[in-house]
């Protein structure tokens, strides 16, 4: 009888024991600095991870969610950045996933054409224009070059690449979209099918597309790189045919947010920095759910206009969730602890909502377990 009394104590410990002795991790206990960090990407100098890289002290101190990389340095006007051949991108990228505690995110702007980092004169695959895909219409020669683009990318250790395009080409002489053949074209069931079947092959070799720049900057005569970019009288509804077609498919994709102004969605701010764009329309029209990127922080169209408190604040109530920060338009090494702290004084203020933060950082978590899934 002492046995049987024992054997049922022992049960009960070991019960409340494992429900209750040893939690596992959740959200509410990760700290509120780590989750910060988490929605920052940012751009480095570097070939390889020096002891004085800042890039070092980003990851380890202020839990950096991602990193992007660059094949040119704008401020030098040199190729001096991040990109030099294939074996020397593998180990830089290895480096800096060693440098995380958890999966940190790896991204590059390699879309084809004009807009690719991994050029074939540095031993890279050559990778066509998006507007040559969509010109020649072949479903086949689509997915070939997309299948080469992501296994490419997956076997140099990247996981988020910041394409496709799906701007339609409704002006032409656009000088950052269609002068420079981004676009697969202007309808937008042509820019779907394409953009599809790079999501597709992206997803197959554990990369996370990201199609951009919402809400469309296809008809836009201004470059947002130099300055600000009004599409007011040009912008067409057709231009959110393309992300509502692929939110319906449920791919697996990510989104990133255009520098552009439209009145006649938001009165006062681009739509990087509007609510009304980014959550009203993006999240609860076209009810997409997945993770959202803003494009560069650094740009002219945001920086000379905004300021970085007000950009920073003003993008994360909006409802983005990374918040990308090139480092190539400008360099501040110290942009990072600028960011955080900037963060942090809001929430302390109110000016941002602590749930805007869980909730942001929710969705990285969960783009995160797809890719270690994949």
């Amino acid at each position: 009888m002492e046995k049987l009394h024992f054997s049922i104590l022992l049960l009960i410990f070991l019960f409340f024991c494992n429900t209750s002795c040893s939690q596992p991790v959740t959200d509410e206990t990760i700290p509120l600095d780590e989750k910060i960090g988490e929605l920052l990407m940012v751009g480095f100098k570097g070939f390889a991870i020096e002891d004085t890289s800042h890039i070092i002290r980003d990851i380890q101190d202020y839990h950096l969610g991602g990193v992007i990389l660059f094949d040119y340095d704008v401020p030098t006007s040199t190729p001096q950045r991040n990109i030099q051949s294939f074996e020397q991108v593998l180990n830089l990228n290895s480096e800096l996933q060693k440098l995380s505690d958890k999966q940190l995110l790896i991204a590059i702007d390699q879309e084809g054409g004009r807009v690719a980092r991994l050029k074939p004169d540095r031993g890279f695959e050559l990778h066509v224009s998006a507007q040559y895909l969509g010109q020649i219409d072949d479903t086949d020669t689509t997915r070939s070059y997309a299948s080469s683009m992501s296994e490419q990318l997956n076997e140099l250790g990247f996981n988020i690449n910041f394409a496709p395009v799906v701007d339609l080409n409704t002006n032409p002489q656009n000088p950052v979209i269609g002068a420079i053949e981004r676009s697969f074209g202007a309808d937008p069931d042509l820019v779907t099918k394409h953009a599809s079947i790079f999501l597709n092959e992206f997803e197959k070799n554990g990369i996370i597309g990201v199609i951009k720049h919402f809400p469309g900057h296809g008809s836009a005569w201004n470059d947002s790189h130099v300055g600000m970019a009004d599409v007011t009288e040009t912008w067409d509804d057709s231009e959110l045919k393309p992300y509502q077609n692929l939110i319906e498919s449920d791919r697996n994709f990510a989104i990133m947010t255009a520098h552009v102004f439209n009145e006649n969605l938001d009165t006062e701010f681009p739509a990087t920095l509007s609510r009304t764009v980014q959550t009203d329309l993006l999240r609860d029209q076209l009810r997409y759910e997945g993770v959202l990127f803003s494009d560069d922080m650094q740009m002219e169209a945001i920086r000379s206009f905004y300021g970085l408190e007000m950009a920073i604040i003003q993008t994360i109530n909006a409802g983005v969730d990374i918040l990308v920060f090139g480092n190539n338009s400008i360099y501040d090494p110290e942009i990072v602890p600028k960011a955080v702290e900037i963060i942090k004084n809001s929430i302390q203020s109110g000016e941002i909502p602590e749930d805007r933060i869980h909730e942001s950082y929710e969705r990285v978590q969960a783009l995160k377990e797809k890719l270690s899934d994949g």
